[in-house]
């Protein structure tokens, strides 16, 4: 439920992030949003009390902030010149897979109706994603390998999270951003953006961090108690949220395969809690 929970808040940061970078810089917006999650995390961390990690989980810590930004920068790269309806289920997907893969073979062992439940959950990312929807923008083969790579970059960021010690509390979460901040000030500099938002688009951008702050804390404290393969493969069904939103809030029409895929999320979440 965590892990569902996670998945459902990463759907409001993308769909309040998506709306900002209609209107301003990726950089800008991601900027904007980083700074208001280390907010969020610096007034959590004193309430846990948790000691500063050691050596191991700070290294890992490093490695999610840098998998974030990497994954970051690949994924809006490639919605900017590619179909969304293409990329963002493929990048999802290969998001999922991944960490699934790194847990098996670390180990882990789920059970058969949780293993189907995880099948499951990656057919219905795919879907809600609109991947056998009619797309109006061709999507050229490089851009598929860097939709891949920014995937790969979001599942290294779930590893990496997964491997820092439940002692290190949520100290790895700061430690990323600490990373992230710079790296993004360095692409809004090398790029000439303006470091200013104004109006709506500030306040999407700060409800964008806020909520992916609160994402990242339910999937690491998920990741902890449970199996990086389900728990990485429910937290990418961020989709989701998002497109329900974009449904109510924006009108957009919901496809018959997106709904099919919003009703697999549902019965893949409860062929995971049964397993």
């Amino acid at each position: 439920m965590l892990a569902f929970a996670s998945a459902i808040v990463f759907g409001v940061s993308d769909y309040a992030g998506g709306r900002a970078t209609r209107h301003a810089s990726v950089f800008v917006v991601t900027l904007f949003a980083q700074a208001a999650a280390m907010v969020c995390v610096l007034v959590l961390l004193p309430v846990l009390g948790d000691p500063f990690p050691g050596g191991d989980d700070v290294w890992w810590s490093v490695g999610a902030g840098v998998a974030s930004v990497c994954g970051g920068g690949a994924f809006y790269h490639a919605l900017a010149n590619g179909s969304m309806t293409v990329v963002a289920p493929f990048t999802a997907i290969v998001s999922a897979l991944l960490p699934v893969g790194v847990g098996l073979t670390i180990g882990e062992r789920p059970g058969a109706l949780a293993l189907g439940g995880v099948a499951v959950a990656v057919a219905a990312v795919a879907l809600v994603g609109g991947a056998l929807e009619r797309h109006e923008r061709p999507t050229s083969p490089r851009i598929l390998v860097i939709a891949a790579l920014a995937g790969v970059g979001f599942g290294l960021l779930f590893v990496c999270f997964d491997q820092t010690s439940e002692a290190s509390g949520m100290w790895p979460l700061l430690i990323a951003q600490l990373i992230s901040i710079p790296l993004v000030l360095a692409g809004a500099h090398l790029t000439g953006a303006r470091l200013h938002l104004t109006g709506t688009t500030r306040w999407l951008a700060v409800v964008a961090g806020m909520f992916s702050a609160a994402a990242h804390i339910a999937y690491i404290t998920a990741t902890r108690d449970g199996l990086l393969t389900i728990v990485s493969v429910v937290a990418s069904m961020y989709p989701a949220s998002t497109v329900v939103l974009a449904t109510v809030v924006d009108g957009e029409r919901i496809h018959r395969t997106q709904a099919i895929g919003l009703t697999m999320a549902v019965a893949a979440l409860a062929l995971v809690a049964a397993g």
